[in-house]
């Protein structure tokens, strides 16, 4: 794949935007996929149906909505751990059965006439528990289906399946909720969620080595620690953040556009939504050569201003015909924003943490949707549903202005990710037990004095990858007796981790950094493994 700069971003000139789709088992996945996001629209529609007719039916909807995207707060990171630690197949063949089987059960009492909005809510936050468990797995097995130079076409298909979904799922659920409840909606969604199951069972996943998995605490502490020392990540964070949560206006409250504003039905409802749908399908279809134009930072502002114009649209006209005109043009921007913001992530992020640094993004966006969405029912209660939107609308504008001064950095996603061959273990002559720690190191160059000023800048950029790689405390120091000997002393939490640091997270990226601090002294650097004594406790 190669790449060419543009406006603070990266051209991505590589395969069609279909070629995923040629490898059968990215297809069946990706179809299973569709399947259960069908599934998950025509249960949202039913959903917030049923809470439309409610006197304070804004704050309702919206509930219903939060219901699906808050639990990503508190569940995102440990199920990206989970995803990065355990077998990847299995955690999501099991959370697949899971979740069919509570939307059998809501369906189930739906039926029978049991479901009150407080049992509505509280059900929808138990499959957006199961919802935020999957998400992270679910991506992190995408690079492993396909070759890296199709990831961007694999994010990009992703987003497709789920705003093809959105253009099917709320139509077909619409027409159903009217001829016959919103129960057989609920048990479609269940049957859905077998059959991720069933494409999940014919997924022949090769095997990864089971020894040495991280424990759930230091691999949840090492995975917030890559994402606070990637500054590259870290930007592509903020910008989700900055056009999701004035995005979120739009989502929540269309139901009450529909019916209040618009006097449409259920079906009228579904509508608006399949035109969002129906224009992130045009976006799929197009994202390729407009990136390859625009580049990634111009096509973020684009995109937002194209949800901000939706927004407005939904605000102030009052003609179904022309709200769903410009819901269209809304939906090629939300389709470019998340696959831009998707697809920069997931080239950033090397394989030993990226279902953790997916889970971090998915807090993020999916969070941020969700505690965005009820904020704006509740102002909506107080406002009105048209002052919500204008204020919406208005913050996406000031969103894609921000990006002449917040832009996402140039080199993310450019650099190289892979893991490089493992550095030999250090010769010891003590037995050292994995868990032993904290382990301090020390690595001693003999550095000239004309390059002393480049030797420290190299370790400034060093001292970042340790960091990322697991260095808890990092140090720089020159030796007041000899100028020319500089020490370097970071410190692990155990031996495991740092022979992890050096086997199993050392990307060509992070070696080239070390290289390059590395040439500007002369010989081979000294190192020194320092260990607690034999029988001392580690230091909590």
């Amino acid at each position: 794949m190669t790449q060419q700069k543009h406006d603070g971003g990266a051209r991505e000139n590589g395969p069609s935007s279909w070629a995923p789709l040629r490898g059968r088992t990215f297809r069946v996945l990706w179809s299973a996929q569709l399947g259960s996001n069908v599934g998950t629209w025509m249960q949202t529609v039913g959903a917030q149906w049923m809470l439309v007719q409610q006197p304070n039916a804004p704050t309702l909807t919206a509930a219903v909505q939060a219901a699906s995207l808050l639990p990503v707060l508190f569940l995102s990171l440990p199920a990206g751990v989970l995803a990065d630690v355990l077998d990847r197949r299995a955690l999501l063949m099991t959370l697949s059965g899971v979740m069919a089987a509570l939307c059998a059960a809501l369906a189930a009492l739906t039926a029978a006439g049991l479901t009150t909005p407080a049992v509505l809510i509280a059900l929808t936050f138990l499959i957006g528990c199961g919802q935020a468990l999957m998400s992270p797995g679910w991506q992190a097995i995408q690079p492993e289906l396909v070759p890296r130079e199709q990831i961007p076409a694999a994010a990009a298909l992703g987003s497709l399946n789920v705003n093809v979904a959105r253009a099917i799922g709320p139509a077909v659920a619409g027409l159903l909720v009217a001829a016959t409840g919103p129960d057989v909606v609920f048990a479609l969604n269940a049957v859905s969620f077998l059959g991720v199951l069933a494409a999940l069972l014919g997924w022949h996943r090769a095997r990864h080595g089971a020894g040495d998995r991280e424990r759930m605490r230091p691999a949840l502490a090492s995975g917030t620690r890559y994402v606070r020392n990637a500054p590259g990540v870290r930007r592509v964070l903020l910008r989700s953040g900055l056009f999701v949560v004035p995005a979120s206006a739009l989502w929540g409250l269309l139901p009450v556009v529909a019916e209040r504003r618009l006097g449409l039905g259920s079906g009228g409802y579904g509508l608006l939504l399949g035109a969002l749908g129906a224009g992130a399908i045009v976006g799929a279809v197009t994202i390729g050569r407009v990136r390859e134009r625009l580049g990634r930072n111009v096509l973020l502002a684009v995109s937002t201003v194209a949800f901000a114009a939706g927004t407005l649209a939904a605000a102030v006209l009052r003609q179904p015909v022309p709200v769903a005109v410009v819901l269209v043009v809304a939906g090629v921007g939300w389709l470019y924003a998340l696959s831009t913001l998707n697809t920069t992530l997931q080239l950033a992020l090397p394989g030993w943490v990226r279902a953790r640094g997916l889970a971090v993004y998915l807090m993020v966006f999916m969070g941020g949707q969700g505690i965005g969405t009820l904020l704006w029912g509740l102002l909506a209660d107080g406002i009105g549903t048209a002052g919500t939107l204008l204020v919406s609308a208005g913050l996406l504008l000031a969103s894609a202005a921000s990006l002449a001064w917040l832009p996402l950095r140039e080199r993310t996603g450019t650099l190289d990710r892979t893991i490089v061959a493992p550095w030999p273990e250090p010769a010891l002559a003590l037995p050292v037990d994995p868990d032993d720690g904290p382990v301090l190191v020390e690595v001693a160059y003999e550095v000239p004095e004309d390059r002393a000023e480049r030797f420290r800048a190299a370790m400034a950029e060093a001292a970042v990858s340790r960091r990322r790689t697991g260095a808890l405390r990092w140090n720089l120091y020159q030796d007041a007796a000899d100028p020319r000997r500089w020490v370097e002393v970071f410190e692990v939490a155990s031996w495991s981790e740092h022979l992890r640091q050096h086997g199993a997270r050392l990307t060509g990226y992070d070696a080239e950094l070390l290289t390059t601090a590395r040439d500007l002294a002369e010989g081979e650097p000294e190192v020194r493994h320092l260990v607690p004594p034999a029988g001392e406790p580690a230091r909590p």
